[in-house]
C-alpha cells in the first residue's frame, strides 16, 4: 500500500509540475489567448448540431452494424472487425467534437495546439488508457489471440467474445464475462493453438478376462470414432492400466478434440466406453457390502 501510495504521489507531482510549465507555455505564446476566438451559438447553430451529431452517430452505427454481418471463420478477420468496430466509436466521438467546435465558430488548429502542449499531462494522468490501447495494437500485430480463440488469463478460462482498443471480453461457459483491460492480458495460456484431449478412466471388474478385452478394444475405438467424427478428431487411445483399485482396474483411455469441446467430449467418451463395455459383456463395478452373520 505505501509503495503505490507514493507512486501515486510522484505521479500527482509530475503532472502538476507538467501542468504549469503548460499554462506557462501557453500564456507566453498566446495559445490560451481565446479573445479571438468568435463563439456563435443561436437556433441556427443548435439545428446543426443536432443534425451533424446525429449524422454521425448514425453513420457509425450504421458501419458497425455492417461489421457485423460478416461470420468469418477464421478468428483473425474476427479480431479486426471486432477492433474496427471498437476503432468506430472513438472516431465518431473525434469528429462530433472538432465538428462541433467548427460549427461554433472556434477555430479547432487552436484547440489542436492547446491539445499539443498539454498532451504530456494527459500523458501522465491517462498512463493506463494508453497502456492498454498500445497493448492492444501490438496484440493484433503479434496475432498473441483472436476473436474465438480459448484462452486462460489468472486462472479464468474462456472464449474471446470481442476485442477492443483497450479491454478484451471472455466469456466462459457459464456465460460470465470477464473484461480484462488489454495492458492486463498478460502469461495468456491460448488453448486453441493445438488439439486438447478428453480423458476418461474407466473401472472393470478384477474378474475380467482382461487380455481378451484389450483385443477386442481396438474395434470398440473404431465404432466409438465413427460415431462421434463430428467432435473426436481421431479414434479413441487405450492408454492402458491406469490404477489397480480396492474393488476394479481402472483403464485409462484418451481422445483428441478441440478445446470447446474438452468436457463434452469427455461425457461423450465416458457414455460410450460405458455402453461398449456392456456390449462386450462387461459390467462396470460398483462398491457393495459383504454382510456375514453371525451363526451364534
Amino acid at each position: 500500500m505505501k509503495k503505490k501510495l507514493s507512486g501515486r504521489i510522484i505521479r500527482l507531482i509530475i503532472c502538476l509540475a507538467v501542468l504549469g510549465i503548460a499554462i506557462l507555455v501557453g500564456v507566453l505564446s498566446g495559445v490560451f489567448d481565446f479573445s479571438k476566438i468568435d463563439i456563435r451559438f443561436d437556433f441556427a447553430v443548435l439545428i446543426k448540431l443536432v443534425v451533424m451529431t446525429f449524422s454521425v452517430i448514425a453513420a457509425e452505427s450504421l458501419l458497425s452494424l455492417l461489421l457485423t454481418f460478416p461470420k468469418p471463420d477464421n478468428h483473425r478477420m474476427r479480431s479486426v472487425l471486432s477492433i474496427t468496430a471498437s476503432l468506430l466509436k472513438y472516431i465518431a466521438f473525434i469528429v462530433i467534437l472538432c465538428w462541433g467546435l467548427s460549427i461554433l465558430g472556434v477555430n479547432v488548429s487552436t484547440i489542436v495546439a492547446s491539445v499539443g502542449i498539454i498532451a504530456l499531462v494527459v500523458g501522465f494522468s491517462a498512463e493506463s488508457l494508453i497502456a492498454d490501447v498500445v497493448t492492444g495494437a501490438f496484440m493484433l500485430f503479434e496475432n498473441q489471440y483472436n476473436v474465438g480463440d480459448i484462452v486462460e488469463v489468472d486462472g479464468f478460462r474462456g472464449t474471446v467474445t470481442n476485442i477492443g482498443i483497450r479491454t478484451t471480453s471472455i466469456t466462459d461457459p457459464g456465460d460470465n464475462v470477464k473484461i480484462v483491460n488489454n495492458s492486463a492480458m498478460k502469461n495468456i495460456l491460448n488453448r486453441s493453438d493445438k488439439l486438447s484431449r478428453s480423458i476418461s478412466e474407466i473401472a472393470i471388474p478384477y474378474a475380467t478376462d482382461l487380455e481378451k478385452l484389450e483385443n477386442e478394444i481396438p474395434a470398440l475405438m473404431e465404432e466409438i470414432y465413427n460415431r462421434r467424427t463430428d467432435v473426436f478428431k481421431a479414434p479413441p487411445k487405450y492408454l492402458g492400466v491406469q490404477e489397480l483399485a480396492e474393488s476394479s482396474v481402472v483403464l485409462k483411455f484418451v481422445v483428441n478434440v478441440d478445446e470447446k469441446d474438452i468436457y463434452s467430449g469427455a461425457r461423450l467418451l465416458n457414455r460410450d466406453l460405458l455402453l461398449g463395455f456392456r456390449s462386450l459383456g462387461v459390467e462396470c463395478p460398483f462398491p457393495q457390502i459383504d454382510v456375514h452373520p453371525d451363526k451364534n
